[in-house]
């Protein structure tokens, strides 16, 4: 019987030839902790009476989330990470470098066929490149750190085979807002996602990045890609580590199946607030925005900048609204600025914050104040998300969040990319 992307992985990092619903324990390629999760592990690790990591060269801990620190007791928090990284020496990316999921396939620290970890729900992310990656709390983050192994059930899959070719003004996070509507938050509960088909095919490596990051949104463990000849491209370019790409048999078993044609699919818009309240953008209505934001572990690379970029490059945004970009690391944030990207921004009257989660999370950064209506590239629109329980969330692509800011409203990127 043939194996899914997710089982191979399990089986070559376990030792042992797994299925789905197993229970193993595999061998850890990376770890990776944010300023969120960190500290907890740190004093995890204290509590297990460890002393030293299992390999400093693979794990990493990232300040992104609020960066820089807000708050004296968050200020507190950093400190901690610092010294631990000091000591046990491993990679330690600081205020200003960005966020966890640009850096750690960014630096070259996952490559295909990696089994990795992190205390991020978005960790899933890296599933783009080839790997399984998945995200866990603070106390397994920390027996991570100290062992270099960690106990995983294997996942039943489920597989989106996606036909056709996006349209004009149709981008990654279309599609994934679009999958994530149709088989709603919890469809894919503790499944392996795994996409494949024409589209997915056609996409970029980062527009790739955007569709495993979101994986989770539909309660996926993982979100994978078998590993083309651009994703082998881009790894080789940031990456000096050896892999092997893992592919699914074509006798591999799935949970379930489901085939779609996104030709004629049209900009999405997740409304509040839930992430699978999806809706085409032509039956959303009339919309005010009084916030926009581009940027996050979602959308804040350089293809995302350059899309947003084209539309705002000559414009205005709305008088009555605002718009924060954040790019996602130090290197796009100094590329974008190389393009003149950043200047357009700023023109059209943007605020540039910190390569970093910016407003995303709540912390800091575009706080909205009630009854405001946000539209943003992030991957979450819950209730409070962005620091406000009484705001409203809606995501869209940055092709959308940049027409929004525009007009006023949640508008159809299209009419500007013509």
């Amino acid at each position: 019987m043939g194996k899914t992307i997710a089982e191979k992985i399990l089986s070559n990092k376990s030792g042992q030839d797994v299925k789905a619903n197993d229970i193993v324990i595999a061998d850890l390629d990376f770890v990776m902790g944010q300023d969120g999760t960190s500290p907890l592990a740190i004093k995890a690790f204290e509590n297990m009476q460890a002393k030293r990591v299992f390999d400093p060269e693979r794990i990493a801990m990232v300040i992104d989330h609020s960066s820089p620190s807000p708050l004296q007791g968050v200020s507190e928090l950093h400190r901690q990470m610092r010294v631990f990284a000091q000591q046990q020496k491993i990679n330690f990316y600081d205020i200003g470098d960005g966020v966890c999921h640009q850096l750690v396939p960014e630096q070259g620290h996952v490559v295909p066929g990696d089994l990795v970890i992190g205390a991020d729900s978005h960790t899933c992310t890296y599933g783009a490149i080839n790997a399984l990656s998945t995200g866990v709390g603070s106390t397994d983050l920390a027996a991570g750190i100290i062992s270099g192994k960690l106990w995983f059930k294997v996942p039943e899959t489920f597989k989106f085979i996606i036909n056709g070719k996006l349209g004009e003004g149709v981008f990654s996070k279309d599609l994934i807002l679009y999958l994530i509507g149709d088989v709603t938050a919890d469809g894919a509960t503790y499944m392996a996602a795994e996409y494949t088909g024409e589209a997915i095919n056609d996409l970029s490596v980062e527009a790739r990045f955007t569709i495993s990051n979101m994986a989770i949104e539909m309660g996926a463990k993982c979100g994978l890609m078998e590993a083309d000849d651009k994703t082998i491209a881009w790894v080789r370019e940031h990456s000096k580590k050896d892999f092997t790409p893992v592919s699914a048999d074509t006798d591999a078993v799935y949970a379930k199946i489901k085939e779609y044609d996104v030709s004629s699919l049209e900009p999405q818009i997740a409304q509040p607030h839930t992430v699978d309240n999806v809706t085409g953008i032509s039956k959303i209505g009339d919309v005010p925005i009084h916030q926009g934001v581009i940027g996050t572990c979602t959308n804040g690379r350089m293809e995302d900048l350059r899309i947003a970029a084209r539309i705002l490059k000559g414009r205005r945004i709305n008088k009555d609204t605002r718009l924060i970009v954040a790019a996602s690391s130090r290197q796009i944030m100094l590329q974008a600025m190389r393009e003149g990207l950043m200047e357009i921004f700023m023109e059209a009257g943007a605020a540039i914050v910190t390569p970093g989660c910016g407003p995303c999370v709540g912390t800091h950064n575009g706080v909205p104040s009630d009854g405001e209506n946000v539209i943003s590239t992030a991957n979450r629109n819950f209730k409070g998300r962005m620091g406000n329980n009484k705001a409203f969330i809606y995501l869209g692509s940055p092709a959308t969040v940049a027409a929004s800011v525009l007009t006023g409203q949640i508008t159809d990127p299209r009419q500007f990319l013509v």
